[in-house]
């Protein structure tokens, strides 16, 4: 990931302002991809937090790692806001940005859950602070005072924050817990399907009210409004097949979970994320808009 330009004391010694920010910056871009779902916005955010991190006088600043996680997240609701607004006129279903991710991602459970395109989408129906709050807490374990003086709220109103949003979150997230291997068993059979062009293969691992959103952003073609249904959302899938030896269909880690990358010519038109409950895909999440793709060209480090 691109980074601010770090100025130096001297050698090859940085400052220890750029000191704190390069070792809190994974931390920092995690926070706020978090918060907006968009890797895009995120790197904004952390060059306006770089910015005004060089105007702190780091005497004054007990703990660097909470400062600039105060910084990031003011920085970050702001363009929260924006974003919501952007959304609002955009064409057909709105999907986070996919993130090429390591394979141990997948380690941390709780950071790979909240990363899941599943989870973001939960977060998409939170209000602004309320999404805030909640990832700073839930995901990054932060202490109710700092976040109150990150969102400008007395601790008791985190608290009470804290608890709604849980419940919010609690009633639309994924049903239970899923392993990866779940995860991959379902792709897997969802790969061969579509590689072959078998419509009953598919429909026997999408649940029958499985939901498909897919994300051309007016740019790429893609269905303008979810398709529920598996007797649907099968044919949309395994139509890949008609591609040919132009095509094709390999795993991935995205966003902290096992994916799919569909290629042509060698290019990449499509990142598919899942929900997967009980075995079977019951989301299906097709990111084409091109402007969302080019973190998928290498792996993206995340950390809580």
């Amino acid at each position: 990931m691109s980074g601010p330009a770090e100025p130096t004391t001297g050698g090859d010694r940085a400052d220890p302002a750029t000191e704190a920010f390069v070792a809190h910056r994974n931390l920092l871009f995690t926070v706020a991809y978090e918060m907006l779902g968009s890797a895009a916005d995120a790197e904004d955010v952390l060059q306006e937090t770089w910015l005004r991190w060089t105007g702190v006088d780091l005497a004054e600043v007990r703990d660097h790692r909470a400062y600039l996680v105060r910084i990031t997240t003011r920085q970050a609701l702001g363009r929260l806001r924006t974003l919501r607004r952007r959304k609002e006129s955009y064409v057909g279903p709105w999907l986070p940005e996919p993130l090429l991710t390591a394979p141990d991602v997948a380690d941390d459970v709780e950071l790979a859950d909240s990363l899941s395109m599943a989870m973001l989408l939960v977060l998409e129906t939170l209000a602004p602070t309320e999404r805030a709050v909640f990832v700073l807490r839930e995901v990054f374990d932060v202490p109710y005072d700092e976040i109150a003086e990150a969102v400008g709220k007395n601790p008791a109103a985190v608290r009470q924050i804290v608890r709604r949003a849980r419940a919010h979150v609690a009633a639309r997230r994924p049903r239970g817990a899923v392993t990866p291997d779940q995860t991959r068993t379902a792709l897997r059979e969802f790969q061969r399907a579509v590689e072959t062009g078998d419509l009953q293969r598919l429909l026997d691992v999408l649940a029958p009210d499985v939901v498909f959103l897919g994300d051309g952003g007016g740019v790429a073609q893609a269905a303008l409004e979810p398709v529920t249904g598996a007797d649907r959302v099968g044919p949309i899938a395994v139509g890949l097949s008609r591609f040919g030896a132009a095509a094709t269909l390999r795993p991935a880690h995205v966003n902290g979970h096992p994916a799919l990358v569909f290629r042509l010519d060698g290019e990449i038109d499509t990142v598919i994320a899942v929900r997967v409950d009980d075995g079977l895909i019951t989301g299906l999440y097709a990111v084409r808009n091109p402007e969302k793709l080019s973190r998928m060209a290498e792996e993206n480090p995340v950390l809580r």
